[in-house]
């Protein structure tokens, strides 16, 4: 077994352990706020394991913090200069679900007010989320290419590229590609309440 550790699978869990260290919560608070076994929660915050994003979903919702906070570095100051308002592509964090393939790369910077990131869904897989994910923000959902079958609560959408769907009070949601070939997506957020 090879001890190095990724980068992005060490700040992860840097992020959750400060995120529960700020609200002075044990590995079993968070466990059972979250749902998440306590030695998974370990092994992630020590970065010896990296988390599904079904995993991230429920450690977001329990935070009632979007995945993407969970993912990106700590805010930082606003960008003075024309050049370090630039997000080359290259440097935008990404991060792929270990189990599904799913991946995620963060489009908007970390002090934007709204969160865009990008979602490369792979051909069969499916990435449920509970309710409490969707709580406190307002999203929308941008199809970029390929279908998407967007389970909400006991809604589907069938979503093909250029299709949006504004999501309502929060809900169970499922992302699902069905297809034979990937699904791109958008996700755009803004903090706030949730409709």
């Amino acid at each position: 077994m090879s001890n190095i550790v990724d980068p992005l699978v060490e700040r992860i869990g840097a992020r959750i352990r400060a995120e529960r260290d700020r609200r002075h919560w044990t590995l079993a608070e968070l466990a059972e706020e979250s749902g998440v076994s306590r030695a998974m929660i370990h092994r992630i915050e020590r970065g010896e394991s990296s988390p599904s994003a079904v995993i991230l979903g429920r450690l977001s919702a329990a935070f009632r913090l979007s995945v993407a906070t969970l993912l990106d570095p700590e805010p930082e100051p606003e960008p003075a200069s024309a050049e370090e308002r630039v997000r080359r592509a290259e440097a935008a964090p990404r991060w792929q679900d270990p189990e599904t393939g799913y991946a995620r790369r963060q489009v908007s910077g970390p002090g934007f007010p709204a969160e865009v990131a990008e979602i490369r869904l792979p051909a069969g897989a499916e990435v449920p989320y509970p309710a409490a994910a969707f709580a406190f923000h307002r999203q929308i959902i941008w199809v970029l290419e390929g279908h998407l079958t967007f389970h909400e609560g006991d809604t589907v959408h069938e979503l093909d590229a250029g299709d949006t769907v504004e999501l309502g009070p929060p809900t169970a949601c499922v992302f699902v590609n069905s297809t034979e070939l990937d699904c791109r997506y958008a996700v755009v957020l803004v903090r706030g309440e949730a409709p």
